[in-house]
Order: C-alpha cells, then sequence, then structure tokens
C-alpha cells in the first residue's frame, strides 16, 4: 500500500526555544499555513492522488503542534477532521517537542483522531541537548514516549547526527536507548549549518566542524541498521530537498544531498555485496569476472551513484569485469554473487543474514 502526506507546515509555531540549528522557515520553505487555508491545501491535494488505495494521512509539521495556544490546535483539527470522518484521509500526524507532551494534551488529540506523534528528539545524550540548546534532557523523552505509546498513539522520533558535541559513539548510544523505547518509525537528518542560525556564527568562528557527506553516510547507515535489525522503520534519512533549502546562500556548510536516503542504502548494498563476494571465492574459488544478482528494483542501489559501488568492488577485489543482473521475486534487499557462467546467485546474503555477520 502506498502511503502519502498532506503537509501543513506551521514553522516555529509553538516553538518555546530557538535552538542553534533552527531557522523552520528556511527549512520548511513556506511560511505559517493559517487555519482558512487548511481545507483548500488538503481538497488540491486529494486531487492529485489517483491511487485509491492509498493511505492518506495529512502532516502538520514544522512547529511543536502541542505547545501552540489549544484553541488553535483545536481549530486546525477540526478543519482536518471531516476528511477523516468521510474516509478521505485515513490518519492525522504530528510533530512536536518531548517536553511539550502531557495526558492532557494527549486527550485533545485523541479526540480529533490524531493517531501518529513525531518527537524531535535529536540526542539522547544530555551534553549533546544542551549544546545544542533544546531545554530538555533525556529523561523527559522516555517520559513522553511512554507516555504516547500507552495512549495508543504510533510514536515516531526525529534524530539528528552531527551536532555540537555528538561523536559517533554517542550516536549509536541514542540508536540503542531508542530501540528499547520502540517506536513505530524513525528519521534521520545530518546536521546542516543554515543560514541565520546560530550554528552559522558557530561554524563562521570555527566552533563547529559539521560531518562530511562520507561521515554522515557512515553514521546513518550504522543507525538504519540497527533500528531495521529490531524491525523499526526508518521512513526518511535527510531533509527532503524542498525548493528554498537548495537555494543559493541557505546551506552554509554540512553533508546535504538530494537523495541522502539513497547514498546510505547504495553503502548498504556494497558491504552485502562485498561479503557475497568474500564468499563466493571462499566457495568456488578466485574468479576474474563475477555477476552481481539483486532484485530489479534495487538495480539503482546496487550500482550507486555513477556505478561506484562497481568501480568500487572491481578495484577492492581486483576483479576485470562486474556484471550486475535482476532477479525478481517476492523479497527485496539481498544481493547474489555467481561467476559469469551462472544464471543464478552461488551465494546469496540477504539483509537479515547481514545483520547477523555485523554481529548486531
Amino acid at each position: 500500500m502506498k502511503h502519502y502526506n498532506i503537509p501543513i507546515f506551521i514553522p516555529h509555531l509553538g516553538c518555546p526555544f530557538k535552538c542553534i540549528f533552527c531557522n523552520q522557515k528556511k527549512i520548511a520553505s513556506q511560511e505559517q499555513t493559517p487555519v482558512e487555508g487548511v481545507v483548500r491545501i488538503v481538497e488540491n491535494h486529494l486531487q492529485t492522488i489517483a491511487d485509491q488505495d492509498a493511505r492518506i494521512e495529512v502532516a502538520f509539521f514544522g512547529g511543536n503542534f502541542t505547545a501552540i495556544d489549544e484553541d488553535l490546535q483545536r481549530a486546525y483539527l477540526q478543519a482536518v477532521y471531516p476528511f477523516l470522518k468521510r474516509n478521505e484521509i485515513q490518519g492525522i500526524r504530528l510533530s512536536t517537542r518531548p517536553d511539550c507532551i502531557d495526558l492532557k494534551k494527549l486527550d485533545l488529540l485523541a479526540e480529533w483522531g490524531v493517531n501518529t506523534i513525531e518527537l524531535g528528539v535529536q540526542s539522547l545524550n544530555d551534553e549533546v541537548l544542551k549544546a545544542s540548546c533544546r531545554g530538555y534532557k533525556a529523561e523527559e523523552v522516555f517520559k513522553a514516549c511512554h507516555l504516547i505509546k500507552e495512549q495508543g498513539f504510533k510514536l515516531g522520533i526525529q534524530l539528528m547526527i552531527g551536532l555540537p558535541g555528538d561523536e559517533h559513539e554517542r550516536d549509536m548510544e541514542t540508536a540503542g536507548i531508542v530501540v528499547s523505547l520502540q517506536p513505530d518509525m524513525i528519521r534521520i537528518y545530518p546536521t546542516l549549518v543554515i543560514a541565520a542560525t546560530h550554528l552559522e556564527t558557530m561554524y563562521l568562528r570555527g566552533e563547529y566542524q559539521p560531518l562530511s557527506l562520507e561521515e554522515a553516510v557512515a553514521v546513518s547507515k550504522d543507525m538504519y541498521v540497527r533500528f531495521r535489525k529490531a524491525d523499526i522503520d526508518v521512513i526518511r534519512m535527510g531533509l527532503h530537498p524542498a525548493e528554498d533549502l537548495r537555494s543559493e546562500g541557505t546551506i552554509i556548510a554540512g553533508p546535504f544531498h538530494p537523495s541522502f536516503g539513497e547514498l546510505v542504502e547504495q553503502e548498504i548494498f556494497k558491504e552485502q555485496a562485498a561479503e557475497a563476494i568474500k564468499r563466493l571465492f571462499a566457495v568456488y574459488g578466485r574468479r576474474e569476472e563475477i555477476i552481481l544478482f539483486v532484485h530489479p528494483r534495487d538495480l539503482s542501489k546496487m550500482s550507486g551513484q555513477k556505478r561506484d559501488n562497481i568501480y568500487c568492488l572491481q578495484e577492492y577485489f581486483s576483479l576485470s569485469k562486474v556484471a550486475i543482473k535482476s532477479l525478481d521475486g517476492p523479497e527485496r534487499d539481498w544481493v547474489g554473487a555467481a561467476g559469469v557462467s551462472s544464471a543464478l546467485p552461488q551465494e546469496l546474503i540477504s539483509r537479515e543474514r547481514w545483520y547477523e555477520l555485523l554481529g548486531i
């Protein structure tokens, strides 16, 4: 089933702090959506969705929904609720801060059909949270997550890597704690230096150095496999490349790529392929030319940007040729390897098997 979000942007609305990395007007590429404009936005989006079986949700993003005035919260939700009652949409989701959750707020959301709450957690290391001026500690995140799940909502957690004071070990500690909280979904965002933020000032003073693209991909990959091993969906990696975000002067520095999530998955496929090749050689002997097999929908992930994965594997294993063939089937995320004369994989590494080999 395909899933569609109809986004309603409320940048900075309800936000009691100004985090050092945040300029929501730049990130969201829009000003605040007035209540009277919500119905028109939803109707316009519905007209563009042809798939009758799709799951459609209205998503309030950009601000801290549960921190805004209660009457305004109710007005936004009342504007959307009729679409939910008519089954034109199947859910309402919103984002907020962990310290803006309590039972009264959750009762209001439940009354008007909200089913998913995403928390902008960013990190579960108190030093990183303090350095980023988040205004809460990890303990408040734990309380909010437990309360959201106890009240029957789906829980999403948004994480950021490469914040001031952050490092790979802390990211992986955060990932391990997140797994124990058992959210339904995760978003992973590499920290970018956005114009008109305190982080830009720190960067220009030499007080902050963002991750390189390669570092961000590596950290995101390690977190991704930890979450997927725990059967937690990773629904996005990297900021959505909105037009304003890509305009000149918006991103000052940092690991931005319009297909960041694809880069992470390409790295995973490269590592799976390397393991399949090693096992092929161990069982059948070394050869100069090989074929890699993947599901048809995974061809681009196996090939990599400008066939980088193929060139890298070819150089690493000193191969004269690496070909890729698609092999249809019900499963995805596997890589097979064989000699060029074989019509089927001689060695195959599924994603689950790869997790085992990593010791996760």
